[in-house]
């Protein structure tokens, strides 16, 4: 939805800057995907359209932002995923939320696989992209937000411990390539090997090889980071944000991943069971006035 409160004359370079912008956005829109404004800023970067530089990171915000006010830019296109509003779901009859509950209603459809699965992802930004992958598959999903705290890697470590008695654990993790964001992967499987969990850590992104393949744009490590030394020593001082992968890309991978570790044909079978259950769920709410 386009809608304009505030009158603005923008500079021919910022009028290019929007018709580029609302060409991405509705590329991506085509394929079901919102973006960020970080993923929208690097995909400006990825085209060559900016250089990857803070000031201009800023000065797209700007600009995004007064065409929004402007009614230039859809207001639903470009999401902030780190401020959610929460309220109570509302009804207009017993029949409707019925109809709402088989939708909603699942079975797990992973009871009969050999593995136990997790996808945690560095950044709370991406939690709606990592959602698109696992939620077809059942998988269960964590935002990190850096690194995890004490209390959340502890409750991760008892879902793993209770998880292990009757399948294989594998903890998929992706973050950025950077000095924090490398050793995120190593303090997860130390942090769940202390506290009992005998999980598999498998890192799919980013990785040096995906580096090389797809060319993200890179910054310059920070020299802050207590890791720095360790990482330039390997690495160089270069360093790149996972945002900075298209969401489809990010998309596939998990779903590819998860893939090789899932029974097609089972997975099949328990889809057709809730599928069936669901209908059993529509047809009550059908009958509710009898």
């Amino acid at each position: 939805m386009k809608r304009r409160y505030i009158d603005k004359n923008f500079r021919n370079s910022s009028l290019a800057l929007i018709e580029q912008a609302n060409e991405i956005i509705e590329a991506y829109q085509a394929d079901g995907y919102d973006l960020t404004l970080r993923q929208l800023y690097y995909q400006f970067v990825a085209r060559d359209i900016i250089p990857n530089r803070q000031t201009e990171y800023s000065r797209l915000g700007s600009v995004i932002n007064d065409a929004r006010l402007a009614g230039m830019i859809d207001w639903d296109s470009i999401v902030d995923r780190t401020r959610s509003y929460e309220s109570l779901g509302h009804w207009s009859s017993p029949a409707d939320i019925l109809r709402s509950a088989a939708s909603s209603y699942h079975i797990n459809l992973r009871s009969d696989q050999d593995e136990y699965l997790e996808v945690w992802v560095e950044k709370d930004a991406l939690v709606g992209v990592i959602e698109k992958a696992c939620s077809p598959l059942d998988v269960g999903y964590l935002s990190c937000r850096g690194y995890v705290s004490q209390s959340a890697m502890w409750r991760a470590a008892q879902r793993f411990i209770n998880q292990q008695a009757y399948y294989e654990t594998t903890l998929i993790h992706l973050g950025d390539h950077d000095p924090s964001g490398i050793d995120m992967t190593r303090d997860i499987q130390d942090r769940l090997r202390m506290f009992g969990a005998d999980v598999v850590v498998k890192r799919i992104a980013l990785t040096m090889e995906q580096i090389d393949e797809l060319q993200p744009p890179p910054n310059p490590a920070k020299t802050t980071d207590s890791r720095y030394e360790s990482y330039i020593a390997e690495y160089g001082e270069e360093s790149w944000e996972l945002d900075a992968l298209d969401p489809r890309y990010l998309v596939d991978l998990i779903t590819e991943v998860v893939g090789d570790h899932t029974d097609e044909d089972l997975f099949d079978a328990q889809v057709e069971i809730q599928e069936s259950q669901r209908k059993e769920i529509r047809k009550v709410a059908d009958d509710w006035s009898k």
